[in-house]
C-alpha cells in the first residue's frame, strides 16, 4: 500500500494543476483606436488602426483583424459603405486599412480582433469623419 503513495500523490498534483484555470485578459484589456479620426475626401485613403494593451499602454502584434465594415450610420445613411482592404503593417501594433471614402461626412468603422491566446474577440466602432 505505502508504494502506490506517491504514485498517487503526483496524480494528484497533476489533476489539481489541470484544474486551475490559466489568467487570461479580458476583451476590455485592449483597445482598438484610429490614428487620426480625421481623413479627406477620396479614393484610397490609408486608414491606421493601433490596438493597444490597457494594462501595459503596449502595442499587440500578431492580431487577426476581422469583421471589418466601414459605412456612414453615423449620419443616418448605414447602406453607404465602402470596402475595406488590409494592408501590410509598418510597425508593431499598426494595422493598415484602404478605403475609398466617396462622400464627406461622418463614417463608422466597425472592426474585431482576435488576439493570440485570448478567448475574447475585442471589439471596436470608431467614428471616422471625413472632410471635403
Amino acid at each position: 500500500m505505502l508504494r502506490y503513495i506517491p504514485t498517487f500523490l503526483a496524480t494528484l498534483v497533476v489533476a489539481t494543476q489541470l484544474s486551475v484555470p490559466m489568467a487570461q485578459a479580458a476583451a476590455s484589456d485592449y483597445n482598438l483606436v484610429l490614428v487620426e479620426t480625421t481623413c479627406p475626401f477620396g479614393d484610397g485613403a490609408v486608414l491606421e488602426l493601433r490596438l493597444i494593451d490597457t494594462r501595459t499602454n503596449a502595442p499587440v502584434e500578431g492580431a487577426v483583424i476581422f469583421a471589418t465594415r466601414l459605412d456612414m450610420e453615423p449620419d443616418s445613411m448605414e447602406t453607404m459603405t465602402s470596402t475595406v482592404v488590409a494592408l501590410p503593417g509598418e510597425e508593431p501594433g499598426l494595422y493598415r486599412f484602404s478605403a475609398d471614402l466617396t462622400m464627406d461626412g461622418n463614417w463608422r468603422f466597425s472592426v474585431a480582433a482576435k488576439v493570440q491566446g485570448e478567448p475574447e474577440t475585442v471589439q471596436a466602432q470608431i467614428v471616422l469623419e471625413v472632410l471635403p
